[in-house]
């Protein structure tokens, strides 16, 4: 089984910035898609930003204008980079790996907490 290890949360005042990491175990099996997740007090949880191994990304709505997601196919990590955070960013940021070839997977990490204070 693919673990997915998510780092790099943690409180920030607002205009802050904030950079997760997500690692993969067992790199032999590389994830087609990566991505990041995110969930608010009471909310759905929602795209933030997914990437290809080829590196197309795709992003949530109201997500490209200070996020950025980018990867590192060697080491199986992605990672988001979160500029100029406001408090509605708060939230538990998950990290998401798929593969559609042998093996297949769809992975969830634990979940990172990035809280914004105004």
């Amino acid at each position: 089984q693919v673990q997915l290890v998510e780092s790099g949360g943690g409180l920030v005042q607002a205009g802050g910035s904030l950079r997760l990491s997500c690692a993969a175990s067992k790199p032999q099996y590389t994830a087609n898609t990566m991505g990041w997740y995110r969930q608010a007090p009471g909310n759905q949880r929602e795209l933030v930003a997914t990437i290809t191994t080829g590196g197309i990304t795709h992003y949530g709505d109201s997500m490209t204008d200070r996020f950025t997601i980018s990867r590192d196919n060697a080491k199986n990590t992605v990672y988001l980079h979160l500029d100029s955070l406001k408090p509605e960013d708060t939230g538990v940021y998950y990290c998401n790996a798929v593969r559609s070839s042998w093996p297949p997977f769809n992975y969830w990490g634990q979940g990172t907490q990035v809280t914004v204070s105004s």
